[in-house]
């Protein structure tokens, strides 16, 4: 891999397997760290930090799997750092280690700022240098390419200048071919971040190093909340490697997010990254990792959030419809996103007729069943259902209204007891439910309340349409609306369903926490048998 010809080219370096996993919470098991890895080299990124082999087992044996299992165009970056004070390199286990997963880059980390030499290392300021040369030389000398990581770089630079750009000339001495200047305490803002890497330039250019600043980068982290705008300032000023994490994932509050950085450095500030192609996958890469790490998506991330490109004031997606630059600053589709009309108490006849047209209905401005269903819906929201987060139930409400929506089964009531012994608290519920003009009584258990019903309208449903048998609950909110009514309190439930190809929301609203369960449960039970054709006919006879 030939680094240093394009300088319209931003190298991406990824760490959401190393810093990334640092994050509070977040746990990746060796499977899960080669299914990131291979999904980042399918999104085009050309570094990808895997590890500090020697540090923990898990780490050596994902370096030996990938020898089993190799990236496509990745180069799979092994990190350590300088060898310890008063240690000869080639003697320093931790060194072997690092040339046993077989990696052709290695990442070396070194203190830049004095105060972690004297009191962290415990050495001298002489030694320190001594160490990042040494290091890097030797592991020059066994014929890998080195990443110089030059830790708490800003803060080490705003303490004492001199002493840190004297850490990058030993690493330069060493062999590094890129200088990776570390926000590693994230307390640095853009303005610092473009004042020092300018002076840098200046100095090691006029320093002879001409070769060395065409090839420096930056490692930010979020406690500042300005990671990436730090980044972003950093490859302004030549900056032309971004080390950062997908999602943003972290130790504290996190390092640079990728999601973010990849998209701006294109598409704002025309560097190259990666094919407009893999762009266009960016975010399903950014779920896919927040699933894999077992984390949920966050909704409203930059570019890749499912809010991100969501319109819901009526003015917005009026003007939207006409032409979406006004108020979309690209177009979704560029990092593989989607434009979402979000249906509320904000809405206006033009979200409506978006969302009809998204669900394959014909209506018009003129056409008095769309000022209804607008009118039924403020009215809904009113009383607390919140149809931006379950359009499901929308879709219902509108078939509803225009005398479209299936009747596949009938609720003619419910029944719930509810028994605590030795501490367990387990539900019996009872539903009676007509289906194809047969009055069905079923009764199941269920951990609690919500648990049984469901189990007993899927066993009254299951004969008639057993597809039910696919749909899985797999997320459920509850929301109190109005507090200061204390116990009689209306409450709002979620709940969201798959069946292993789509997924849908529906909503309940009661001040009974079990019948608005209740109403979101038929609703999506419902709703996934209205996405099947004709559902009742492969079903078998009742018995």
């Amino acid at each position: 891999m030939d680094t240093s010809k394009n300088s319209n080219r931003v190298w991406i370096y990824d760490t959401t397997l190393r810093d990334g996993a640092q994050r509070e919470g977040l746990s990746l098991s060796i499977e899960d760290k080669l299914r990131i890895a291979h999904r980042l080299d399918e999104l085009g990124v050309p570094f990808i930090e895997g590890g500090w082999p020697g540090a923990n087992p898990k780490d050596v044996q994902f370096f030996w799997r990938l020898q089993e299992e190799p990236m496509q165009q990745a180069e799979v970056v092994a990190f350590c750092s300088t060898r310890r004070p008063g240690k000869v390199a080639a003697e320093d286990q931790m060194l072997q280690a690092i040339l046993s997963a077989g990696t052709r880059w290695v990442t070396v980390f070194g203190k830049s700022w004095d105060m972690h030499v004297t009191e962290s290392l415990k050495t001298t300021l002489e030694e320190n240098l001594a160490m990042i040369r040494d290091t890097l030389e030797f592991l020059r000398s066994r014929g890998r390419r080195v990443i110089y990581d030059a830790e708490h770089w800003f803060d080490g630079y705003k303490r004492n200048p001199e002493y840190a750009l004297e850490t990058l000339k030993a690493a330069i001495a060493g062999g590094a071919e890129w200088l990776v200047f570390c926000d590693t305490n994230g307390g640095t803002l853009p303005h610092e971040i473009t004042r020092i890497v300018r002076e840098v330039v200046e100095s090691l250019t006029a320093a002879g190093f001409a070769q060395a600043v065409s090839q420096l980068g930056i490692h930010t982290h979020n406690d500042s909340e300005t990671a990436v705008a730090n980044a972003l300032a950093g490859v302004v000023e030549g900056v032309r490697m971004v080390q950062g994490t997908i999602n943003g994932y972290g130790e504290r509050c996190g390092n640079a997010n990728l999601c973010s950085l990849i998209p701006n450095l294109q598409v704002k500030l025309g560097f190259d990254c990666i094919t407009t192609a893999q762009l266009a996958s960016l975010t399903e890469a950014s779920r896919f990792v927040s699933e894999v790490a077992n984390l949920a998506p966050d909704d409203h991330a930059a570019y890749v959030g499912k809010s991100a490109f969501a319109h819901k004031g009526g003015i917005h997606v009026s003007a939207v419809e006409r032409n979406p630059l006004t108020y979309e600053h690209l177009q979704p589709e560029v990092v593989g996103n989607l434009r979402r009309i979000v249906i509320s108490d904000q809405s206006g006849l033009s979200n409506v007729l978006v969302k009809a047209r998204n669900f394959g209905i014909d209506l018009n401005q003129q056409d008095d069943r769309t000022r209804d269903i607008l009118t039924r819906l403020k009215e809904l929201e009113n009383q607390g259902y919140q149809f931006e987060a379950a359009e499901a139930s929308f879709e219902l409400l509108m078939r509803q209204a225009l005398g479209e929506r299936p009747q596949l089964f009938d609720l003619k009531g419910f029944h719930v007891h509810c028994h605590k012994d030795n501490g367990n608290t387990d539900a019996l519920a009872t539903i009676k439910v007509t289906v194809n003009g047969q009055d069905i009584l079923e009764a199941a258990e269920g951990n609690g309340p919500v648990s049984a019903l469901d189990a007993a309208l899927r066993k009254a449903l299951v004969n008639f349409y057993p597809q039910i048998a696919d749909f899985q609950l797999t997320d459920y909110k509850v929301r109190i609306i109005d507090g200061g009514s204390g116990t009689s309190a209306k409450t709002r439930v979620l709940v969201e369903w798959s069946n292993g190809q789509k997924r849908w929301t529906t909503v309940g609203v009661s001040t009974n926490i079990i019948e608005a369960s209740y109403q979101a449960v038929v609703e999506g039970l419902e709703y996934g048998l209205m996405l099947l054709k004709n559902p009742l006919k492969t079903a078998p006879a009742p018995v």
